[in-house]
């Protein structure tokens, strides 16, 4: 085993000992009061199968077969979840030929970034994970299951509804995505004309049409943004069925891998022997195998909140300082735009999670020994899921990348480290992207021209107020300010201005996912400028320096004016109102920082961070 895994292993279970032991007895209390249709009383249990056939109503009457919650983020605007329409029906379809059942127990919320990106909705999204892990546990409450099946793809959706199973740790429970759509127009022509747009070159409707051609049908956004690093992580996590997270949508193959994922999820009841639920998966090794996949492939920045959250919802205490250790352990594998010119569906085709899991594993760089939905080792996940004479079978995956521009190997990696690091200094912590910067710029000072709000950076670039070398800061965009936006609607006006030869940097309390790209962007500042952070004292003008080589960035102002400087007015209001945000005013508030996982979820705990 890699010595620097391991031992961010070692120290993630040293310093959760006492959580993680909690946990433990929380979900072992839970499974010794079941099994949980046996405590209702009988007009509880009629309601629970009321509307159920009678060869159900037999099957949960007998306290023998298994029960099934269906937990799923359908709906038909977000492209990645409007698949999801008709697995209810093929899974109750395949748990009943194998004498258990399935029950749609709930529905989530699932909005979509790529909608409300720039908008006022945008405000709510971030917030809208911990609002699904609690519809989640809202689905899960009615003791009337003995497994679960998880259906979600894309940003909040996948860790919110990861937080709420892990709230029902002593359940069986797997994961079931839907699969990418297939490839539109390339990733560079896409950015391409969004910069011409950005510049006045392209009109609204080249935009519109390049814009439709990209995101063109049925499924997950082609592009490695959060979405489909949800996916990878989840399935490197042993969550999913070997090899199932990139099938596309539509398909004979998909639909097996959906009824194939139902079926194994009543294997792994309690009623069975071969008893095997989520709290029990996500364990600390489960947990780094995670992060070494997202760092590995040059995965979403949002995950150093998500998985920061995710894993407290299993007991685990994890910080930045872990996935930077493990970046610099864990090579880049992956070019998978932003990243690169390729998509998902290449980067599959080169030899997808198969191949990545066995360079990985054969390197040391992931715990083999974990529990998974397939049983007890991390191996099978080197395998591939095709249809034989329409059977679904498993064969082991290649064992050399079908095409090393896209998807390298640990020997010949793109880069030496996985493309995240760390920034430390007055300013307060940061991460950076490192992944996609260009060379020579991943160093800049430059003087800062300060934004309290997204929408007036994009009308100083108009104005060619930008035109020069300068560090941009937007800041009250963090957790308790506003609920921390997502930003890339930032990217083509700072990356023509990139383009135009001048040095320019982002510093922000906000969010720019895993879209973000060849700018350099200093996100998720903590603490943020709302919650008494340095960055509400920087004025126009003030030198900054970013440095990702050294992982340092300073405001490089005297101690002495700081200290005489006052914190510059919010002016938030118009983020707190209308298109529903102010319903959630009390969850802002109780937001912890981002690298505490901006959640409000749980009590907030004394970490060693």
């Amino acid at each position: 085993m890699n010595p620097i895994i391991q031992r961010v292993t070692d120290r993630i279970i040293k310093r959760s000992q006492k959580t993680r032991d909690e946990y433990l007895q929380k979900i072992d209390k839970a499974r010794r009061d079941g099994p949980h249709r046996g405590v209702l009383s009988c007009g509880n249990l009629a309601h629970g199968f009321a509307a159920c056939n009678p060869d159900d109503k037999s099957s949960l009457r007998s306290m023998t077969k298994a029960n099934i919650a269906i937990v799923s983020a359908y709906n038909d605007m977000l492209s990645a979840h409007q698949p999801y329409e008709t697995y209810p029906q093929l899974i109750k379809q395949a748990v009943h030929e194998v004498g258990s059942v399935a029950q749609f127990a709930g529905g989530v919320p699932a909005m979509c970034d790529g909608v409300t990106q720039g908008n006022p909705g945008m405000d709510l999204s971030l917030m809208s994970r911990d609002v699904i892990a609690q519809a989640t546990a809202v689905g899960l409450s009615h003791n009337m299951f003995d497994g679960a099946l998880m259906m979600g793809i894309c940003d909040k959706i996948v860790p919110g509804l990861l937080i709420g199973s892990l709230s029902f740790g002593h359940l069986p429970t797997v994961f079931v995505p839907a699969g990418p759509m297939p490839s539109g127009i390339p990733n560079k022509e896409k950015a391409r004309v969004r910069q011409a747009y950005a510049e006045g070159k392209a009109s609204r409707e080249d935009l519109l049409e390049a814009e439709s051609n990209s995101y063109h049908s049925a499924g997950t956004c082609t592009f490695y943004g959060t979405a489909n690093s949800n996916q990878m992580v989840v399935e490197i996590m042993g969550l999913h069925l070997p090899g199932s997270s990139f099938v596309n949508p539509g398909t004979p193959l998909r639909d097996a891998l959906t009824k194939a994922a139902a079926v194994q999820a009543t294997r792994l009841t309690d009623l069975g022997d071969n008893y095997m639920p989520i709290g029990h998966i996500v364990d600390a090794k489960a947990i780094v195998n995670g992060l070494v996949g997202l760092l590995a492939t040059g995965g979403s920045t949002n995950h150093t909140m998500h998985l920061v959250a995710v894993a407290r919802a299993a007991g685990f205490l994890i910080n930045w300082d872990d996935f930077s250790d493990i970046s610099n352990a864990v090579p880049l594998m992956t070019k998978i735009y932003p990243n690169g010119s390729a998509d998902i569906n290449h980067f599959t085709a080169a030899g997808g999670t198969a191949l990545l899991i066995r360079e990985l594993l054969d390197a040391g760089l992931l715990h083999e020994d974990v529990n998974t939905i397939c049983g007890k080792g991390l191996r099978r996940y080197t395998q591939e899921p095709i249809l034989e004479d329409g059977k679904l079978v498993w064969r082991d995956g290649p064992e050399k990348s079908l095409d090393p521009e896209v998807l390298a190997s640990v020997d010949a990696p793109f880069k030496p480290n996985g493309g995240l690091s760390v920034l430390n200094g007055n300013l307060g912590r940061g991460v950076i992207k490192t992944s996609a910067l260009r060379e020579k710029k991943t160093h800049i000072k430059a003087p800062a021209v300060v934004f309290e709000d997204q929408f007036d950076l994009n009308r100083a670039f108009k104005a060619g107020e930008l035109d020069k070398d300068c560090i941009v800061v937007v800041r009250f965009q963090g957790p308790k300010a506003i609920g921390m936006p997502e930003l890339h609607s930032l990217t083509p006006p700072l990356g023509v201005l990139q383009d135009r030869g001048y040095k320019v940097a982002l510093v922000t309390d906000g969010r720019m996912s895993g879209a973000s790209g060849k700018v350099p962007a200093a996100i998720h500042v903590t603490p943020e400028a709302y919650d008494g952070g340095l960055l509400a004292k920087v004025h126009n003008g003030d030198m900054i320096e970013l440095n990702a080589d050294t992982g340092e960035i300073n405001l490089l102002v005297d101690d002495k004016e700081l200290a005489q400087r006052e914190n510059q007015p919010a002016g938030i209001e118009h983020h707190l109102q209308g298109m529903g945000r102010e319903l959630f005013a009390g969850m802002r508030s109780n937001l912890t920082g981002a690298e505490e996982g901006a959640c409000s979820l749980f009590v907030k705990q004394e970490q060693a961070l």
